[in-house]
C-alpha cells in the first residue's frame, strides 16, 4: 500500500521562508517513527522529526513566524554550564545540540519551547539556553567590536541588536553577562571569557555617573558604577 504523504500547503516547492510552507513533504516510515516532538523516544527520533520540520541546512529557521499550538512540555533541560539533557541523559552528539538550538524560542510568558510549524513544546532553561564560548575584540575605544561565538556555533557581533548586559550575581557577589543571540534568547558569557572581556573595560560617563563599561558597535555596556569597582579592588 502507498504510504501516506503530508503536503505542503501551497503546490510551490518547500523554499518558501513564510509560514508552514518552509517544511518539506515528509513521507510515513515503516519504521513507525514517532510524529510528534512529544512522543519521540530518543534524541536521534526528536532531531529526526525536527530536521523534517524544518529543513535543516537552509539556514535558521522563521520560529518567530510561526504560531503552532501548544503541545505539552518535554523532558529536556539545558543546565547552566550549556549541557542539553533529554529524558535525564546529556545529549553527547553536538549536532544534534545545534540542531534543537536552531528552532528554539522564547515567548513573552518568559518560557523557552522548541518550535517547529506544526507544534511547539515547552523546555526547561537553568540559565540561558546559550554559552558564549569565545571572543573576539578588534579596533579601539569607539570603533571596537566585541564578537562572540557561542557554544551551538552562534557568531554574535555585540551592538544595537545584540546588546551585552551584566546581571549581579547575589551568591558570589559576581557578575553574569549576558549577549542577545537572536530573539529573546541569551548567551551567558563563560566565567574564562568574561575576565577577557572586562579587560576592555573602561571609565565612561554614563547619565552623568562614571561608570566601568565596555563599548562595541558604537555602543556603551555598563557594568558597574566606577565608585563601586574602586571598593571592591580595594
Amino acid at each position: 500500500m502507498e504510504s501516506p504523504t503530508r503536503k505542503l500547503k501551497s503546490a510551490g516547492p518547500a523554499d518558501k521562508r513564510d509560514n508552514s510552507d518552509y517544511f518539506v513533504t515528509m513521507h510515513s516510515k515503516p519504521d513507525h517513527t514517532p510524529q510528534t516532538l512529544g512522543k519521540a523516544g530518543d534524541a536521534a527520533g526528536l532531531s529526526a522529526l525536527i530536521a523534517r520540520a524544518t529543513r535543516a541546512g537552509k539556514g535558521l529557521p522563521p520560529v518567530e513566524r510561526w504560531n503552532p499550538d501548544f503541545c505539552g512540555d518535554l523532558d529536556m533541560e539545558i543546565r547552566a554550564d550549556g549541557t542539553w539533557f533529554y529524558l535525564g541523559t546529556p545529549i553527547g552528539r553536538m549536532p544534534l545540540v545545534q540542531l534543537f538550538s536552531t528552532v528554539l524560542r522564547k515567548d513573552e510568558d518568559g518560557k523557552t519551547y522548541l518550535v517547529t510549524p506544526v507544534e511547539r513544546v515547552g523546555i526547561r532553561v537553568v540559565d540561558a539556553p546559550f554559552v558564549a564560548v569565545e571572543m573576539n575584540v578588534s579596533g579601539e575605544s569607539e570603533e571596537r567590536v566585541i564578537t562572540f561565538r557561542t557554544n551551538v556555533g552562534d557568531v554574535v557581533e555585540v551592538g544595537p541588536k545584540n546588546p551585552l548586559r551584566f546581571v549581579d550575581e547575589d551568591e558570589t557577589g559576581g557578575l553574569k553577562p549576558y549577549v542577545l543571540v537572536r530573539g529573546r534568547l541569551e548567551a551567558l558569557v563563560a566565567r574564562p571569557v568574561m575576565y577577557e572581556l572586562v579587560e576592555f573595560g573602561e571609565e565612561i560617563l554614563v547619565d552623568g555617573v562614571p561608570m566601568f563599561s565596555v563599548r562595541s558597535n558604537g555602543e556603551t555596556y555598563p557594568i558597574m558604577p566606577v565608585e563601586k569597582l574602586r571598593r571592591l579592588s580595594a
